[in-house]
């Protein structure tokens, strides 16, 4: 009943009580709000009050300093009108000072020019005064020209009545006297001079060139290019070939060179027309083996590198002979190819050195002669260019190099001396001439050029072969190295002067079937012994 009795007053009071107790709590928080709401401006409109008071101050600051840039830039503005001012006043005082030496300098031409008008007019008067003159005495000439023009006609008349010639026939007759007697001076003068010419010529030449010889401090040994790589031991070989042939496909593709590998103890052989890319493989291979590590990338990178480095080269040495020579302005591709000819031989002898010391030797006889230096020098550097590229182009060296001198632009002269230096064409200057010389004595030196065991021993049979096929024969020896061929003649069937003649045959038939360098002396020997005993 109690439980009863309490559920009964909660279902009968409790709306009463909430109905009282939510408006007052709602009552409540509306207040709160109100009372938080008045709190929150008071702080506000506090905050503004600070900030708008901070804000004037910072304008007043601002404004302070705004008068106080404007007071500077003024003052500043002030000193630097006065400075322009002053700078050009200082101009200004220079310009009028300068006017004022123009005004004097133009004031003094003015007189100078009035003086020389006023000679000039003098002078004019003077030479018109001349020309009256003149005009006077040339009439009076003219008048004695006459005269004397006439008495000439009479006096001709009178000589060709008592000569008996007519003035023409005479003429001839003095004019074909004359001509007999010049003729005959011309004739004694030249023999005389070709008489001394002889007399004088073989030594002169002898003495430039010997002189020409001595101050050319040329290099006598011979450099040739070496093809033959040593290496350490023999297992080396398998290692350059490589796996079924890899590592020396590889070199031979990358250089174009063709490696001999053959029962030579601790070499490899190079073969190759090309002396450029020999010498490319030659290094290549050198550093390979140098290296350990032999495969086809390292082949193909060491052997680029080196080709890299070789170009460098071939240009420092074209520039060194440049240098060395003494001469300026050649093409860089002529200065390339000039470098090639460094790992190019002829004969055993360096073409490199010995197109330097051709052209040191015609410029030092050129010198001598009082001839162009410069154009010898240049004639003799570039005389056997054409041989760093005769083995990859068709033609000549001498035809090749031409053809190069003229691609590059060189001097019309100097394409004529390439041409001229072996004989082909007909020399049209003197220096193309002492580049023919200076190259007979660069080749012809002792220790220049060298050949073959073989090669020189089959020239000396080809010597005295030649010599012994004239009849009237009897031995034939080369001595001197083959540059002198002594011949020893039977003396009851060859006279004295068919010796002579004999000398002169073999001489042809040597140079026309045979290459050598320099010259070859031909010395017929013929001798009678007459022998009797007394009894």
């Amino acid at each position: 009943m109690a439980n009863t009795a309490s559920i009964l007053f909660l279902a009968v009071e409790l709306p009463l009580f909430l109905g009282i107790l939510i408006p007052a709590v709602i009552v409540a928080l509306a207040a709160g709000g109100f009372l938080g709401y008045i709190i929150y401006k008071k702080k506000t409109d506090k905050k503004i009050g600070e900030i708008s008071q901070r804000t004037n101050q910072m304008i007043d600051a601002a404004k302070a300093e705004c008068k106080q840039l404007k007071k500077e830039a003024i003052l500043e503005a002030k000193e630097q009108d006065l400075k322009l001012r002053n700078e050009f006043e200082a101009e200004s005082k220079a310009k009028r000072a300068e006017l004022n030496k123009l005004e004097q300098r133009l004031s003094q031409k003015e007189d100078s020019l009035e003086k020389k008008e006023e000679m000039i007019s003098r002078k004019s008067d003077s030479l018109d005064a001349q020309k009256n003159n003149l005009a006077q005495k040339e009439a009076e000439v003219k008048r004695l020209q006459e005269k004397l023009s006439h008495q000439h006609e009479l006096m001709v008349q009178e000589l060709e009545k008592v000569a008996q010639l007519t003035k023409e026939e005479a003429k001839k007759l003095l004019s074909d006297q004359i001509l007999d007697d010049a003729r005959h001076d011309v004739a004694v003068q030249v023999r005389n001079l070709e008489q001394e010419a002889k007399e004088n010529a073989d030594n002169t030449a002898k003495k430039i060139i010997s002189l020409a010889v001595q101050r050319c401090a040329a290099d006598h040994a011979s450099e040739i290019t070496v093809s033959v790589v040593p290496l350490p031991n023999d297992d080396m070989k398998a290692r350059i070939i490589g796996r079924e042939g890899r590592n020396i496909r590889a070199i031979e593709n990358a250089t174009g060179i063709e490696l001999i590998i053959d029962d030579t103890p601790e070499v490899v052989i190079l073969s190759g027309f090309d002396p450029v890319r020999r010498e490319v493989a030659r290094i290549a291979l050198e550093k390979l083996i140098q290296d350990g590590r032999i495969h086809p990338a390292r082949i193909e990178e060491t052997v680029e590198k080196v080709r890299k480095e070789l170009d460098q080269q071939i240009k420092e040495a074209g520039e060194s002979a440049m240098f060395e020579v003494g001469i300026f302005g050649l093409h860089p591709e002529l200065i390339k190819t000039l470098g090639r000819l460094k790992f190019r031989t002829s004969y055993g002898q360096n073409v490199y050195r010995h197109s330097i010391e051709v052209a040191q030797l015609a410029g030092l006889m050129a010198a001598e002669l009082g001839l162009d230096v410069n154009l010898a020098k240049r004639a003799g550097l570039l005389h056997d260019i054409g041989k760093a590229v005769d083995f990859e182009q068709e033609g000549t060296h001498i035809q090749l190099g031409a053809d190069l001198a003229k691609k590059y632009r060189e001097n019309q002269n100097v394409v004529n001396a390439i041409m001229a230096h072996h004989g082909d064409v007909e020399p049209t200057t003197i220096e193309a001439v002492l580049v023919q010389a200076a190259d007979a004595i660069s080749g012809a030196r002792p220790g220049a050029r060298r050949e073959t065991g073989s090669n020189y021993v089959k020239r000396l049979e080809k010597l005295e072969e030649i010599a012994a096929s004239f009849n009237g024969v009897d031995k034939s020896y080369a001595i001197q190295a083959g540059r002198e061929v002594r011949v020893i003649v039977k003396p009851d069937q060859v006279d004295d002067a068919q010796a002579l003649f004999l000398a002169k045959d073999i001489a042809k038939k040597i140079e026309a079937e045979l290459e050598y360098p320099g010259q070859i002396k031909i010395n017929v020997i013929r001798e009678f012994r007459s022998v009797e005993y007394a009894k």
